[in-house]
Protein backbone atom coordinates (compact mmCIF):
# COMPACT_ATOMS: atom_id res chain seq x y z
CA UNK A 1 0.00 0.00 0.00
CA UNK A 2 1.34 3.42 -0.93
CA UNK A 3 2.29 5.61 2.02
CA UNK A 4 0.09 8.51 3.01
CA UNK A 5 2.19 11.66 3.00
CA UNK A 6 1.28 13.90 5.91
CA UNK A 7 2.20 17.52 5.44
CA UNK A 8 4.34 19.19 8.08
CA UNK A 9 1.84 21.29 10.03
CA UNK A 10 0.79 22.10 13.61
CA UNK A 11 -0.78 19.24 15.58
CA UNK A 12 0.93 16.75 13.29
CA UNK A 13 1.63 14.47 16.24
CA UNK A 14 -2.12 14.40 16.96
CA UNK A 15 -2.81 13.21 13.43
CA UNK A 16 -0.14 10.54 13.73
CA UNK A 17 -1.71 9.48 17.04
CA UNK A 18 -5.13 9.28 15.36
CA UNK A 19 -3.61 7.15 12.62
CA UNK A 20 -1.88 4.69 14.95
CA UNK A 21 -4.87 4.60 17.32
CA UNK A 22 -7.13 3.62 14.42
CA UNK A 23 -4.72 0.86 13.40
CA UNK A 24 -4.76 -0.51 16.93
CA UNK A 25 -8.51 -0.30 17.44
CA UNK A 26 -9.20 -1.89 14.06
CA UNK A 27 -6.93 -4.83 14.87
CA UNK A 28 -4.45 -4.09 12.09
CA UNK A 29 -1.78 -4.13 14.76
CA UNK A 30 -2.39 -6.35 17.76
CA UNK A 31 -1.41 -6.57 21.42
CA UNK A 32 2.25 -7.53 21.58
CA UNK A 33 3.14 -6.02 18.19
CA UNK A 34 6.00 -3.51 18.23
CA UNK A 35 5.54 -0.09 16.61
CA UNK A 36 8.82 1.11 15.09
CA UNK A 37 9.38 4.85 15.11
CA UNK A 38 11.52 4.97 11.99
CA UNK A 39 9.30 2.67 9.94
CA UNK A 40 6.17 4.53 10.98
CA UNK A 41 7.76 7.89 10.14
CA UNK A 42 8.87 6.63 6.73
CA UNK A 43 5.44 5.19 5.94
CA UNK A 44 3.70 8.47 6.79
CA UNK A 45 6.34 10.74 5.26
CA UNK A 46 7.11 12.58 8.50
CA UNK A 47 10.08 12.90 10.82
CA UNK A 48 10.51 10.67 13.85
CA UNK A 49 9.68 13.52 16.25
CA UNK A 50 5.88 13.63 15.72
CA UNK A 51 5.78 9.83 15.79
CA UNK A 52 7.57 9.80 19.15
CA UNK A 53 5.19 12.47 20.47
CA UNK A 54 2.21 10.48 19.18
CA UNK A 55 3.37 7.31 20.90
CA UNK A 56 3.82 9.19 24.16
CA UNK A 57 0.20 10.32 23.83
CA UNK A 58 -0.96 6.77 23.16
CA UNK A 59 1.08 5.53 26.11
CA UNK A 60 -0.85 7.96 28.29
CA UNK A 61 -4.09 6.50 26.91
CA UNK A 62 -3.00 2.97 27.75
CA UNK A 63 -2.83 1.84 24.12
CA UNK A 64 0.92 1.24 23.97
CA UNK A 65 3.65 0.36 26.47
CA UNK A 66 7.28 1.40 26.44
CA UNK A 67 9.70 -1.52 26.72
CA UNK A 68 13.18 -0.29 27.77
CA UNK A 69 15.75 -0.60 24.97
CA UNK A 70 13.18 -2.21 22.69
CA UNK A 71 10.57 0.43 21.91
CA UNK A 72 6.80 0.68 21.99
CA UNK A 73 4.43 -2.23 21.74
CA UNK A 74 0.65 -2.42 21.63
CA UNK A 75 -0.88 -2.91 25.07
CA UNK A 76 -3.29 -5.71 26.00
CA UNK A 77 -6.94 -4.97 25.21
CA UNK A 78 -9.96 -6.93 26.41
CA UNK A 79 -13.53 -7.19 25.26
CA UNK A 80 -14.49 -5.36 28.45
CA UNK A 81 -12.25 -2.47 27.40
CA UNK A 82 -14.19 -2.15 24.14
CA UNK A 83 -17.54 -2.42 25.93
CA UNK A 84 -16.46 0.26 28.43
CA UNK A 85 -15.45 2.67 25.68
CA UNK A 86 -18.87 2.40 24.07
CA UNK A 87 -20.70 2.51 27.40
CA UNK A 88 -18.96 5.77 28.23
CA UNK A 89 -19.91 7.29 24.88
CA UNK A 90 -23.53 6.26 25.34
CA UNK A 91 -23.67 7.80 28.83
CA UNK A 92 -22.19 11.09 27.65
CA UNK A 93 -24.38 11.15 24.54
CA UNK A 94 -27.59 10.67 26.53
CA UNK A 95 -26.75 13.60 28.79
CA UNK A 96 -25.85 15.75 25.80
CA UNK A 97 -29.06 14.96 23.93
CA UNK A 98 -31.09 15.71 27.07
CA UNK A 99 -29.77 19.25 26.89
CA UNK A 100 -29.85 19.57 23.12
CA UNK A 101 -33.39 18.35 22.51
CA UNK A 102 -35.02 21.45 23.96
CA UNK A 103 -32.80 23.78 21.94
CA UNK A 104 -33.59 22.63 18.41
CA UNK A 105 -35.65 25.40 16.82
CA UNK A 106 -37.01 25.25 13.25
CA UNK A 107 -33.76 26.53 11.76
CA UNK A 108 -31.65 24.00 13.64
CA UNK A 109 -34.04 21.18 12.78
CA UNK A 110 -33.91 22.16 9.12
CA UNK A 111 -30.13 22.09 9.17
CA UNK A 112 -30.09 18.73 10.94
CA UNK A 113 -32.53 17.33 8.36
CA UNK A 114 -30.18 18.42 5.59
CA UNK A 115 -27.32 16.63 7.33
CA UNK A 116 -29.43 13.46 7.47
CA UNK A 117 -30.02 13.78 3.73
CA UNK A 118 -26.28 14.24 3.16
CA UNK A 119 -25.62 11.04 5.09
CA UNK A 120 -28.21 9.18 3.03
CA UNK A 121 -26.65 10.42 -0.21
CA UNK A 122 -23.19 9.35 0.94
CA UNK A 123 -24.48 5.93 1.99
CA UNK A 124 -26.29 5.46 -1.33
CA UNK A 125 -23.09 6.34 -3.18
CA UNK A 126 -21.15 3.83 -1.06
CA UNK A 127 -18.53 6.48 -0.29
CA UNK A 128 -16.99 5.62 3.12
CA UNK A 129 -15.16 8.94 3.49
CA UNK A 130 -18.37 10.90 2.87
CA UNK A 131 -20.25 8.61 5.24
CA UNK A 132 -17.73 9.29 8.02
CA UNK A 133 -17.87 13.03 7.39
CA UNK A 134 -21.68 13.09 7.29
CA UNK A 135 -22.07 11.08 10.49
CA UNK A 136 -19.51 13.32 12.16
CA UNK A 137 -21.59 16.36 11.16
CA UNK A 138 -24.76 14.83 12.65
CA UNK A 139 -23.09 14.18 16.00
CA UNK A 140 -21.57 17.64 15.99
CA UNK A 141 -25.00 19.19 15.32
CA UNK A 142 -26.40 17.66 18.51
CA UNK A 143 -23.27 18.37 20.54
CA UNK A 144 -23.29 22.04 19.59
CA UNK A 145 -26.99 22.41 20.31
CA UNK A 146 -26.42 21.08 23.83
CA UNK A 147 -24.05 23.97 24.61
CA UNK A 148 -22.09 21.53 26.76
CA UNK A 149 -18.55 22.17 25.66
CA UNK A 150 -16.82 20.12 28.35
CA UNK A 151 -19.08 17.11 27.91
CA UNK A 152 -18.62 17.30 24.15
CA UNK A 153 -14.86 17.34 24.60
CA UNK A 154 -15.02 14.30 26.88
CA UNK A 155 -17.16 12.55 24.26
CA UNK A 156 -14.67 13.46 21.56
CA UNK A 157 -11.85 11.95 23.60
CA UNK A 158 -13.78 8.69 24.01
CA UNK A 159 -14.77 8.67 20.33
CA UNK A 160 -11.13 8.71 19.25
CA UNK A 161 -10.97 5.00 19.95
CA UNK A 162 -13.56 4.18 17.30
CA UNK A 163 -12.25 3.02 13.88
CA UNK A 164 -14.91 4.88 11.89
CA UNK A 165 -13.85 3.53 8.52
CA UNK A 166 -14.72 0.02 9.74
CA UNK A 167 -18.34 1.12 10.22
CA UNK A 168 -18.57 3.22 7.09
CA UNK A 169 -17.42 0.27 4.98
CA UNK A 170 -20.15 -1.98 6.41
CA UNK A 171 -23.43 -1.94 4.36
CA UNK A 172 -25.43 -3.33 7.31
CA UNK A 173 -24.12 -0.59 9.62
CA UNK A 174 -24.96 2.07 7.03
CA UNK A 175 -28.49 0.69 6.68
CA UNK A 176 -29.01 0.78 10.46
CA UNK A 177 -27.56 4.28 10.64
CA UNK A 178 -30.04 5.47 7.98
CA UNK A 179 -32.91 4.35 10.22
CA UNK A 180 -31.38 5.66 13.43
CA UNK A 181 -30.59 9.07 11.97
CA UNK A 182 -34.21 9.47 10.85
CA UNK A 183 -35.47 8.32 14.25
CA UNK A 184 -33.21 10.80 16.01
CA UNK A 185 -34.36 13.63 13.74
CA UNK A 186 -37.99 12.86 14.60
CA UNK A 187 -37.14 12.65 18.31
CA UNK A 188 -35.47 16.06 18.15
CA UNK A 189 -38.48 17.45 16.31
CA UNK A 190 -41.02 16.15 18.83
CA UNK A 191 -38.93 16.40 21.99
CA UNK A 192 -39.10 12.62 22.48
CA UNK A 193 -36.27 11.98 24.96
CA UNK A 194 -37.12 8.30 25.36
CA UNK A 195 -36.69 7.60 21.64
CA UNK A 196 -33.51 9.70 21.51
CA UNK A 197 -32.06 7.57 24.31
CA UNK A 198 -33.14 4.38 22.55
CA UNK A 199 -31.37 5.47 19.36
CA UNK A 200 -28.20 6.26 21.29
CA UNK A 201 -28.28 2.96 23.17
CA UNK A 202 -28.76 0.99 19.96
CA UNK A 203 -26.02 2.90 18.14
CA UNK A 204 -23.34 2.28 20.73
CA UNK A 205 -24.43 -1.24 21.68
CA UNK A 206 -24.39 -2.32 18.04
CA UNK A 207 -21.12 -0.46 17.50
CA UNK A 208 -19.46 -2.34 20.33
CA UNK A 209 -20.76 -5.68 19.07
CA UNK A 210 -19.52 -4.99 15.54
CA UNK A 211 -16.05 -3.96 16.70
CA UNK A 212 -15.69 -6.91 19.09
CA UNK A 213 -16.68 -9.33 16.32
CA UNK A 214 -14.22 -7.67 13.93
CA UNK A 215 -11.38 -7.87 16.45
CA UNK A 216 -12.23 -11.50 17.11
CA UNK A 217 -11.95 -12.27 13.39
CA UNK A 218 -8.69 -10.31 13.26
CA UNK A 219 -7.23 -12.62 15.90
CA UNK A 220 -6.81 -10.00 18.61
CA UNK A 221 -8.25 -12.55 21.04
CA UNK A 222 -6.99 -16.03 20.18
CA UNK A 223 -5.87 -19.20 21.91
CA UNK A 224 -2.83 -17.39 23.36
CA UNK A 225 -5.07 -14.95 25.20
CA UNK A 226 -7.45 -15.51 28.07
CA UNK A 227 -11.22 -15.25 27.96
CA UNK A 228 -11.22 -11.48 28.45
CA UNK A 229 -8.84 -10.90 25.60
CA UNK A 230 -5.85 -10.01 27.74
CA UNK A 231 -2.50 -11.07 26.34
CA UNK A 232 -0.45 -13.59 28.25
CA UNK A 233 2.67 -11.48 27.86
CA UNK A 234 4.55 -13.98 25.66
CA UNK A 235 3.62 -12.57 22.25
CA UNK A 236 6.35 -10.27 20.92
CA UNK A 237 5.57 -10.17 17.21
CA UNK A 238 7.20 -7.30 15.32
CA UNK A 239 5.05 -5.45 12.82
CA UNK A 240 5.50 -2.03 11.28
CA UNK A 241 2.75 0.50 10.71
CA UNK A 242 1.68 1.18 7.14
CA UNK A 243 -0.60 3.97 6.14
CA UNK A 244 -4.37 4.37 5.93
CA UNK A 245 -6.59 7.46 5.66
CA UNK A 246 -6.96 9.35 8.90
CA UNK A 247 -10.45 9.07 10.40
CA UNK A 248 -11.71 11.66 12.84
CA UNK A 249 -14.54 11.16 15.31
CA UNK A 250 -17.48 13.37 16.25
CA UNK A 251 -16.97 16.60 18.15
Amino acid sequence: MAATRLAQRPQLSEEVADHVRTRIMSGEVRPGDFIRLDETAAALGVSVTPVREALLTLRGEGLVDLVPRRGYLVSPMSRRDVEDIFWLQAELSRRIVDRAITRFDEAALGQHARLVEEFEAAAAAGDPDRVVSAQYALHRSINRASRSDKLSRFLNNAARYMPYRLYADDPAWRADALIDNRRMLEALRTGDVETAHAVIDAEFSNGADLLIAHLQRAGVWDEDRDGDGVTDGDDNRVESITSTPLIHGPV
